[in-house]
C-alpha cells in the first residue's frame, strides 16, 4: 500500500516537471496524455496541486505554476549557504570589478544559475535563476563537471551523447575524460562567446575542502571588455572568493 501511495504521489509531482520555456500552461486532459493516467487520476492529480498553491487555473481552462513556487523560491534564497555567506563577497567583487557576478548550482544534473550581483554595465543574460543551463556549454557547467569523480563524469558521457557531440565535445570516452581533466588541473575555466556570442565568462568551482561540490561562481561581461582586463589577475581574485565562500559554510 505504502509502495503504491508513494507511486502515486510521485506521479502527481511530476506534474510539476512538465512546465518548460517550451509550454508554459497545460490543460487537464493534456496533463493525463502526457502522464498516460486515467482521466479521473489526471483532474484528482491537478485538483489537489491547485488546492496545495502549486497549480493555478486560467480563464481559459489552462493551468500555471502556483503562486506557492514564488514562496518556496523565497525560502530556498533564505536557506542557501551558499547565499547566506557569499552575496556580500560577491558584492565585494563587482563593486572591485564592475563585472557580474553567478552563482550556479548542480541539482541532479541541471546547473541552475541561483544568484547574480549586477556589474557597472549588465551583462544581457539568457539564462537567469532557475531557468536550466546547456550542460556541456559555458564556464559554470565545464567547472562543475570537472570536479565530478571519473565514474560520475562516466555516467554523463553515457547518457548524453548527443548533447555532447551538438557541443563539438570530444566523442571518445578517454578524450572526454582528459577535456576535463584539464579542466579541473587549470583550477578555471574562460569562456569566450561559447555560450553566448557577445558574453565572456571565468569560473572556478565551489568545492568545500573535504571534495563537496556546491557549485561555481563566475564573472561575466561582455566579450570586448573581457579582452582588455587582466585574466589570471581576475581568476585569482575569483578563486580567492570562492574559498572564502566555501571556507565561511559549516
Amino acid at each position: 500500500m505504502t509502495e503504491k501511495s508513494d507511486s502515486s504521489l510521485a506521479r502527481m509531482l511530476s506534474v510539476l516537471d512538465l512546465f518548460s520555456d517550451h509550454q508554459l500552461t497545460w490543460t487537464a486532459e493534456a496533463i493525463t496524455d502526457a502522464l498516460q493516467v486515467s482521466l479521473p487520476t489526471g483532474y484528482r492529480y491537478v485538483k489537489m496541486l491547485t488546492e496545495a498553491g502549486l497549480l493555478q487555473r486560467s480563464a481559459d481552462a489552462h493551468y500555471t505554476l502556483g503562486p506557492r513556487i514564488i514562496v518556496l523560491d523565497h525560502y530556498i534564497r533564505q536557506g542557501d549557504p551558499v547565499l547566506q555567506h557569499g552575496v556580500a563577497l560577491m558584492r565585494g567583487m563587482v563593486e572591485q570589478t564592475g563585472l557580474d557576478c553567478v552563482v550556479s548550482s548542480l541539482y541532479g544534473l541541471q546547473v541552475l544559475d541561483t544568484h547574480r550581483e549586477f556589474g557597472a554595465s549588465r551583462a544581457t543574460l539568457s539564462y537567469g535563476r532557475g531557468r536550466p543551463r546547456p550542460l556541456f556549454l559555458g564556464a559554470a557547467p565545464k567547472v562543475i563537471l570537472s570536479c565530478f569523480t571519473p565514474a560520475q563524469l562516466h555516467r554523463v558521457f553515457d547518457e548524453h551523447t548527443q548533447e555532447i557531440a551538438q557541443a563539438g565535445l570530444p566523442r571518445d570516452w578517454s578524450e572526454f575524460r582528459k577535456y576535463y581533466s584539464a579542466i579541473r588541473k587549470a583550477g578555471h575555466y574562460f569562456s569566450n562567446g561559447e555560450l553566448e556570442p557577445n558574453l565572456a565568462a571565468v569560473a572556478v568551482p565551489l568545492q568545500k575542502a573535504d571534495g563537496t561540490l556546491l557549485g561555481a561562481i563566475s564573472l561575466v561581461t561582455s566579450v570586448q571588455r573581457m579582452a582588455v582586463i587582466d585574466l589570471p589577475k581576475l581568476t585569482q581574485l575569483l578563486n580567492r572568493t570562492a574559498q572564502e565562500i566555501t571556507a565561511r559554510i559549516p
